[in-house]
């Protein structure tokens, strides 16, 4: 095979309680990538729809993934990538992640898959970290993956993948702003007090064990952050109001995506994340802040062959 054609799909990071150890993986969106081997050695990124973004390999989340995977494996071959993106850069539903994994996976796979999807997510963290100045993994992880996962440890990379019941959905509202990672981050606190960590340790086991038990009042109970929301929420238009909006649709609860500005929603069901949607849709409409909305099941296979 001396090409691959892929659907690397966007994530939810953080899920309210987890900053940057829990992510998850949607189904309904995503990046389309091409990538063809190649006899000179290297990384081409030959061209990029839907958005602005540099060509050059260094200077590209999904170059300077795959040069960090070619870095590892040797090959005698080099590779040419091109990207559909329809997932918009700093959109807070993991642009940078799905060219990141996209890049490793597919070239992965060209090479016979010598590394498991797991093993990946290392070489696929580079790209995030060119994107927003820290290595995290709670989107790539997901990407590769699929379904829910938790970054148990950075040092060493410890990827764990939690099951979750069927009918869960996602709502995401996708405000047209931009918001860089990196700004998002610059403006969170470096330490916290020890009555807020113990709140967001006890709402991160409840979610886990809430996806384990198929239990939506209890992950409906645990989707809340103590530490980052409150911070950046006053970053999004509306966030309040979407948040409460969605609940009140009968959303199990949300929060911020990513570090925003995309909002999620978690509900039991379709129909309820629908209307949702109509509801977190109505509230945005009394801006003037054009928006996309998302309705998704969870992605359980992540990146996909087309």
């Amino acid at each position: 095979m001396n090409q691959i054609k892929l659907f690397s799909p966007a994530t939810i990071a953080n899920v309210s309680c987890g900053f940057d150890v829990l992510g998850l993986c949607l189904e309904s969106v995503g990046d389309e990538m091409t990538i063809t081997k190649t006899a000179q050695p290297g990384i081409r990124i030959t061209e990029i729809v839907g958005t602005d973004l540099p060509l050059e390999a260094e200077k590209n989340v999904a170059g300077v993934a795959a040069l960090a995977l070619l870095a590892h494996l040797q090959p005698d071959c080099g590779f040419e990538i091109r990207i559909v993106k329809n997932i918009k850069a700093g959109s807070g539903i993991g642009s940078s992640a799905a060219s990141a994994a996209g890049a490793v996976f597919g070239i992965n796979q060209l090479l016979g898959a010598p590394l498991t999807n797991k093993e990946l997510v290392h070489f696929a963290i580079q790209g995030e970290k060119l994107a927003s100045g820290s290595a995290h993994a709670d989107n790539v992880a997901p990407a590769l993956l699929g379904g829910f996962t938790l970054v148990r440890s950075y040092e060493p990379l410890d990827i764990i993948t939690i099951p979750s019941p069927n009918e869960l959905y996602v709502t995401v509202i996708h405000p047209h702003i931009e918001l860089k990672t990196k700004d998002a981050r610059s403006v969170l606190k470096e330490n916290i007090p020890l009555k807020k960590a113990t709140i967001q340790c006890g709402n991160l086991g409840g979610l886990i064990s809430g996806l384990y038990t198929g239990d939506y009042g209890l992950i409906g109970r645990s989707l809340h952050d103590e530490l980052v929301e409150p911070i950046r929420s006053i970053l999004i238009p509306q966030f309040d109001e979407l948040k409460a909006a969605a609940k009140t649709a009968g959303a199990l609860g949300g929060g911020i995506s990513g570090s925003g500005p995309s909002v999620f929603a978690l509900s039991k069901g379709k129909e309820t994340a629908a209307k949702a949607a109509d509801a977190m849709s109505a509230i945005m409409l009394q801006t003037s802040v054009p928006f996309d909305v998302h309705v998704s099941p969870i992605n359980p296979t992540g990146i996909k062959i087309l």
